[in-house]
């Protein structure tokens, strides 16, 4: 779910945070205070999106009491300081709940949307994974074919060579390749509004010598997954956007994903606003406007929590990939900066539960906007979103341990 580990290298933590799963931490004290929120059950025109995808809803469901989730949600915005926190849990009796804390905008203290869109960062990359493994499936792609066979002569320089990189070790972060993010952290706010091209940030990334031989190790690199998107667009002649439009969001009625068009900055109503700040004595930014193609494949896309959870529901279940690429997606290594037990597959991460077994998910973090997520064999969903980059360790592990609560409880 999240990267646990400490760097001390600012310019590799701001990295790795953003668009990465919350790598290393800013040493940041927030003091926020924001009203406590509800939970609700799912009542709206979704309803009937999730009612096909075989949940059951039930109107006029409120928190308990000793309600784990809205209890959690509530730490996180009361003690963590997060803005705001919007999360979505598909439990073992099947039933959807929705729940909110804190408040969408800073300066009119408006109210959390339910299930409002949020940037979801490195989730993007299994979407992108289950493309390519679609691809692989129709025999257009080979996992173990070298990534020049697809884009020749794309990757070289300085030891990185696309010769010696398969579409698994891309898949997978084994690949060696430098993270292109390092060379966009020191003034990150003053490339909000720049667009720039794949390419463009592939050469970013290849400026720098390759961190390992390929195979060698997992590292988590989002310049992988930029390669995996060229890679799609190379094999279908088609935009990245449209085909995970028409392979995933479209096949699962998912009415509230998208990856952002050229040039859209927004991000749709309902939504909370997205902040930042990289200093405790500084004031909230609100970075909501941002342009998602220095994300791309590797974590521009934008989704709501139910949707996030409808969408690992289908890859765990066997709705978007047949058995042979499933497995290989579930084909796991280990990844020791995921945190303790973690291990990483093809874009798909599996961490352990307190209550025993596995959970299946990603997150994804994206300047504004943090979510944790996972999914468990039996059917049990938890999406949580908060509204900024978590600023400690502790805040982190809070934002899991509420995913962690809400499969358990």
């Amino acid at each position: 779910m999240t990267d646990h580990t400490t760097d001390h290298t600012t310019d590799r933590v701001r990295s790795r945070r953003w668009i990465h799963l919350s790598a290393a931490v800013l040493a940041l004290t927030y003091g926020l205070a924001a009203p406590q929120g509800t939970a609700h059950a799912e009542n709206t025109a979704d309803a009937e999106n999730t009612a096909r995808a075989g949940d059951t809803v039930k109107a006029g469901d409120t928190a308990r009491p000793d309600d784990t989730v809205q209890a959690s949600l509530d730490t996180l915005v009361r003690s963590d300081g997060f803005p705001a926190a919007l999360a979505s849990v598909r439990g073992r009796d099947g039933r959807v709940r929705d729940y909110t804390a804190g408040v969408a905008d800073l300066r009119t203290r408006a109210k959390v949307p339910v299930d409002g869109y949020v940037r979801i960062g490195s989730n993007t990359k299994t979407f992108t994974a289950v493309v390519v493994l679609q691809l692989a499936g129709e025999g257009r792609v080979k996992l173990d074919e070298p990534i020049e066979t697809y884009l020749p002569g794309l990757i070289r320089g300085r030891g990185n060579d696309g010769r010696r990189i398969t579409v698994r070790r891309l898949l997978q972060h084994t690949s060696g390749l430098p993270d292109y993010t390092a060379f966009l952290v020191k003034d990150p706010l003053s490339h909000r509004n720049t667009y720039m091209q794949p390419r463009e940030l592939l050469d970013l990334a290849l400026k720098e010598k390759a961190h390992f031989t390929p195979g060698a190790k997992w590292e988590y690199s989002n310049t992988n997954y930029l390669v995996a998107g060229l890679l799609i667009e190379r094999v279908t002649r088609r935009p990245l956007a449209e085909q995970i439009d028409q392979r995933i969001v479209k096949r699962l009625g998912l009415r509230h994903t998208y990856l952002p068009d050229a040039g859209d900055r927004r991000v749709r109503a309902p939504h909370p606003k997205g902040y930042h700040r990289d200093d405790r004595d500084e004031p909230f930014t609100d970075v909501t406007a941002w342009d998602p193609s220095q994300a791309w494949s590797a974590g521009g896309m934008i989704s709501t929590p139910r949707d996030v959870n409808r969408f690992f529901r289908a890859v765990l279940g066997g709705e978007l990939l047949e058995p042979d690429q499933l497995r290989e997606m579930r084909t796991t290594v280990r990844a020791d900066g995921l945190g303790n037990g973690a291990r990483y597959g093809l874009g798909l991460v599996s961490t352990p539960l307190s209550c025993g077994g596995l959970a299946w998910g990603h997150g994804g973090d994206i300047f504004g906007f943090h979510t944790s997520n996972a999914v468990t064999e039996d059917g049990r969903a938890a999406a949580v979103a908060v509204t900024l980059l978590p600023g400690s360790l502790q805040a982190l592990g809070h934002v899991d341990k509420a995913v962690d609560a809400a499969l358990c409880s």
